[in-house]
């Protein structure tokens, strides 16, 4: 029971991190919308004083309107596939949370599912990334080469850790079925039994 407690505290942890992931991540999706459509709308940018805010960032920052462009569009889609990841994540932990355990068959395919969606998702997003960084460099100039952090390996490792997993919570649940399915039963309404003894 006490490691049982321990899986359950680590669920609790992780249910509140993909919580808070889920909002930073949006925090950054909208905040990537906000400054496609400002750009799109004012090109200038707001003005202060004599100075835009587009002039700004091209003379102190040295980047271009086009790389602009291209890394809030690319970070959009990648902060929506992590959101997308989180609330999966966070849905399996409040299942596993109800359950009590780990240790049943519908805990394992949702983990099963996760590790899937683990794998697909970023690796997904990443390659969706690249293409429209690729065409808002053909279409833009002055366009500087994507950050290589953002487009990494994704999550691979840690979706077939997701995956391995499922496969010993299933196998659990099906030692925890055979083991009710081997306990005896005592039926105290057995009639035979009774007629039997008198």
């Amino acid at each position: 029971m006490k490691t049982l407690n321990t899986i359950q505290k680590f669920a609790k942890v992780g249910k509140i991190l993909c919580k808070i992931i889920f909002i930073f991540s949006l925090i950054g999706g909208i905040g990537s919308a906000i400054g496609i459509f400002s750009l799109a709308v004012l090109p200038e940018g707001l003005q202060i004083g004599d100075t835009t805010i587009r002039g700004l960032i091209e003379e102190s920052a040295e980047v271009s309107l086009g790389t602009c462009y291209a890394s809030m569009a690319t970070g959009l889609i990648l902060c929506a596939g992590e959101a997308v990841l989180c609330k999966i994540a966070e849905k399996y932990f409040v299942n596993e949370l109800a359950a009590g355990t780990p240790f049943t068959f519908a805990g394992a395919k949702e983990m099963l599912r996760l590790g899937i969606c683990t794998i697909a998702i970023p690796l997904g997003t990443q390659l969706v990334a690249a293409i429209v960084y690729g065409i808002f460099k053909l279409a833009m100039k002055d366009v500087a080469a994507p950050d290589s952090s953002a487009f990494g390996s994704g999550s691979v490792g840690l979706g077939i850790m997701f995956l391995v997993t499922s496969l010993l919570c299933r196998h659990g649940a099906e030692l925890s079925e055979k083991e009710q399915s081997q306990a005896p039963k005592i039926d105290f309404f057995d009639t035979n039994s009774t007629n039997q003894s008198n």
